[in-house]
């Protein structure tokens, strides 16, 4: 029964909590995919949607600019060079993309995921933020207002950098850093806690049962023997072996992220594909600077096209996009091929961090079963 009560709440419990945080992440990292290949919402465009019936207008875009206010508690102002727009924050999925040094960069693979943001929290940021917006526009109160509908939700992302920067950051982070420690974590470790504890002070006044009571009083800190010598060098070890799975992960993503334009066409029109070659082009910057090419593959070039060239080698290499959202970079390898290495690597690695904090766990527990048993044979 102790047994199963540690498995439960210690282990099934976490585990299901790990696998609906995994879920969510990949549901914001596709619908982000999704929104990039909408239209940029303009002036143009926005004056367009007035004239046009709304059962044939073009419903799905995606905006950025600047944080300007929030009125009326639920509604967030946005401005661009040329519009300015509200965005009704009710039931809208808003985050936060992690800020620092290196904001702007693209070597912070291990960085923080994502913060979800309440309606409220989004008052106390500052107008040097920016903010992508991706989703419908519904009509209210006379205006074109970006909204959750039925069927298309709202994305709301706070950002600080250049928006290539932000689009490769999102999909780069937008995952866990460790899903077994995610919302219902805490409650399960206090909830098996309490009910081993519970089992120990109503065996413990009977002698028969003294043996049954110490192992379930030491059974409720089995999630304490991670960080208790010998089993905290395993615990280390499954840590850094789970944050490199993690970083398989992002380049998995990545690798795959120029094929979300399959149609060979940018949003704005612009021919977009891959050219291939033996040595880097001067110029072009690397997709994820950890990727590493072996020598049998090519670096894969994705940009803009130049659709008047005879041949690929008059074409030149890509060039950059003018839609800020599309990638642009260089990927050491085919993608599709690249990617089912990494999530290999990636499944490797975490079954092997696993092994090692179930190890971990099991030694100090034997070593802690021991000092039980001396202390009984004591008493």
């Amino acid at each position: 029964m102790i047994a199963l009560l540690v498995l439960f709440w210690y282990g099934l419990v976490p585990i299901a909590g790990a696998l609906v945080s995994r879920h969510t992440w990949r549901r914001f990292r596709t619908h982000f995919d999704r929104l990039r290949l909408a239209p940029l919402l303009d002036y143009a465009r926005y004056v367009n949607c007035g004239r046009t019936p709304t059962v044939s207008a073009p419903r799905l875009f995606r905006f950025t600019g600047s944080f300007e206010s929030i009125t009326g508690g639920h509604t967030l102002w946005v401005r661009s060079p040329d519009l300015t727009i509200p965005v009704a924050l009710a039931r809208a999925q808003v985050y936060m993309l992690p800020m620092g040094e290196k904001d702007g960069g693209q070597d912070n693979l291990a960085e923080e995921a994502p913060q979800r943001l309440k309606w409220d929290q989004v008052a106390t940021l500052t107008g040097e933020v920016r903010v992508f917006i991706g989703g419908a526009l519904s009509l209210r109160d006379g205006r074109w207002t970006f909204a959750v509908t039925p069927e298309t939700p709202l994305q709301v992302i706070f950002y600080t950098g250049s928006n290539r920067s932000m689009a490769i950051r999102a999909i780069r982070a937008g995952r866990h850093r460790n899903e077994y420690w995610n919302s219902v974590t805490p409650y399960a470790l206090v909830l098996g806690a309490l009910c081993l504890i519970a089992i120990a002070a109503a065996f413990l006044p009977r002698p028969a049962f003294r043996l049954t009571a110490i192992t379930a009083f030491f059974a409720a800190f089995v999630p304490i023997y991670t960080l208790v010598p010998p089993g905290l060098l395993l615990t280390i070890a499954y840590r850094r072996l789970w944050q490199v799975a993690r970083v398989y992960r992002s380049f998995r993503d990545l690798a795959r992220l120029p094929l979300v334009y399959g149609s060979g066409r940018l949003p704005n029109g612009e021919p977009y594909g891959a050219r291939c070659y033996r040595d880097l082009p001067e110029g072009v910057p690397l997709l994820a600077p950890g990727m590493k090419k072996s020598r049998k593959e090519l670096w894969h070039v994705f940009g803009v096209l130049d659709p008047d060239a005879a041949t690929p080698e008059a074409a030149g290499v890509p060039r950059e996009p003018g839609d800020s959202f599309a990638t642009f970079g260089a990927i050491p390898g085919n993608p599709e091929k690249l990617a089912r290495k990494y999530i290999l690597r990636a499944y490797v690695l975490e079954i092997l961090s696993w092994l090692l904090l179930v190890g971990g766990i099991g030694l100090n527990t034997f070593f802690i079963g021991r000092i039980v048993a001396l202390f009984y044979a004591q008493i």
